[in-house]
């Protein structure tokens, strides 16, 4: 098990009924939460980056990337 440190938050009580929807793992749920937000900030840096370079994505571009990541989810892959 990884090492971990106990610590206590305060949210709202209808954010507290959300994260329990799913799961009683409420601890779980924050930590994959916390482990996503750095991915999710270098991608939009990445994507601000690309755009800087190559211009503004078109209307189609991001749908068909969705497509194309939801597809491969689907798959598995």
């Amino acid at each position: 098990m990884a090492d971990t440190t106990r610590i206590t938050v305060t949210l709202p009580s209808d954010q507290v009924a959300e994260l329990r929807k799913p799961t009683d793992n409420v601890s779980g749920h924050v930590a994959e939460a916390v482990a996503r937000q750095p991915r999710r900030q270098f991608l939009g840096a990445e994507l601000l980056r690309h755009q800087e370079e190559h211009g503004e994505f078109t209307e189609e571009e991001p749908a068909q990337a969705r497509s194309r990541i939801f597809k491969a989810a689907e798959l598995g892959g």
